[in-house]
């Protein structure tokens, strides 16, 4: 059985509702950690926020081989003095590195060259050697090609070579001989690797929001963290996920990812189902979002839907993340309506073999922030039942 929260209704004659939003969060369960408050307001730049980046398909091309020298070296006392051409230097290597500084892969351009090789020079110079491209990647970035895995840089300071420098080529000094003294052959270098890779961030929150469009995800993000996703009164407002931080008195922090909404067919990549469905097995645990101001039973039919996409994408990502409902909207008449029969009904409709169920329903109002302060306690608990709520960088 799931257990459900009842709200409690809050009464601040003194407050505006953007004060309620601001400040119910703060609330803490008894001998738990509590939510902290964030003093330092929201910014007000006109700049839009960036949205975070969690997969990128680069071209990598490594650096190409510096060439050989044909050279002869001429003294004032011998003008046939041999050979004296120079080695080309390496091709420069692209290489990803794994950074705790850099949370996305916004910096991350999609073509990557590293610089070539030199070419050899006369009097035995040899070229320099091609610089190497090291890209910074967040902790946890997976590197892929043609679908198939190469490596995860799950540790700080972990390298990738992705892309290898050709070899720089051999001058005529190289291939004298004692029966061939005045060679005048040179090497080109070589081509360096040319790679198409696809980057993925393993995890990117511990808790993802997921529902249909204009279900309030957004608005709840803005609600209980300092981020300032696109709210707006049409659908798909959210093309690429925003993230919102909570931080806890016990040093620890709660990572919030609102995905973009989610149709039926997303399973088959009907309105870009996929590239948004892929954004969930990115997160630890998820937050099913709810309009239940709708007449019944289309709220109970949406979260039906929903799960079922989200089974038919990923049965893995279906089985092992444990979810809760947060059934929004709640201080509307409707939606007041249809909780006691969402409590009933959702246990029998939602339940699927080797599935867990929705651990919680928690009533909530994003815009007047009602049962917020609930809710960040219960995904919190969430969290923690997860195993995974440690650190500030443990994702």
């Amino acid at each position: 059985m799931f257990r459900t929260i009842q709200t409690v209704k809050m009464f601040c004659a003194c407050r505006t509702l953007i004060n309620l939003t601001n400040f119910a969060r703060f609330a803490s369960s008894k001998g738990g950690a509590k939510a902290l408050r964030v003093k330092k307001g929201k910014s007000q730049s006109l700049i839009p926020p960036k949205a975070l980046v969690d997969f990128k398909m680069v071209k990598a091309f490594a650096g190409k081989g510096g060439d050989g020298c044909v050279s002869f070296a001429q003294l004032w006392s011998n003008d046939k003095a041999g050979p004296d051409g120079g080695d080309g230097g390496n091709g420069g290597d692209v290489i990803f590195q794994a950074c705790t500084n850099v949370k996305d892969l916004h910096s991350v351009t999609t073509d990557l060259r590293a610089s070539p090789g030199v070419k050899g020079k006369n009097k035995d110079l040899h070229g320099a050697n091609g610089q190497p491209l090291v890209i910074k990647v967040p902790i946890g970035t997976v590197v892929k090609e043609n679908g198939k895995e190469l490596i995860d840089l799950a540790k700080e300071g972990s390298q990738f070579v992705a892309a290898r420098g050709g070899l720089g080529g051999k001058g005529n000094r190289f291939f004298a001989t004692d029966t061939n003294q005045s060679p005048e052959v040179a090497e080109h270098g070589t081509e360096g690797d040319q790679k198409v890779l696809s980057l993925e961030i393993r995890s990117v929150a511990h808790i993802g929001l997921i529902g249909f469009p204009n279900a309030g995800k957004s608005s709840l993000l803005q609600s209980v963290t300092r981020a300032r996703p696109k709210v707006a009164s049409y659908p798909f407002t959210t093309l690429s996920p925003f993230l919102g931080v909570i931080p806890f008195s016990d040093y620890r922090k709660l990572i919030i990812a609102d995905l973009p909404g989610l149709i039926q067919g997303a399973h088959v990549n009907r309105g870009l189902g996929h590239a948004f469905l892929r954004h969930s097995t990115r997160c630890l645990s998820l937050l099913f979002v709810v309009d239940l101001a709708q007449p019944w039973p289309q709220p109970l039919d949406e979260l039906y839907t929903l799960r079922d996409e989200l089974r038919k994408y990923s049965e893995t990502v279906a089985q092992q993340r444990i979810w809760a409902i947060a059934a929004n909207k709640i201080d509307q008449n409707l939606a007041q309506e249809n909780l006691p029969l969402l409590m009933k009904e959702a246990e029998e409709t939602l339940a699927y073999p080797g599935e867990p169920l929705p651990s919680v329903i928690v009533p909530i109002s994003a815009m007047t922030g009602k049962g917020t302060a609930t809710l960040v306690q219960e995904m919190r608990k969430l969290a923690e039942e997860g195993g995974f709520m440690s650190d500030e960088d443990d994702l």
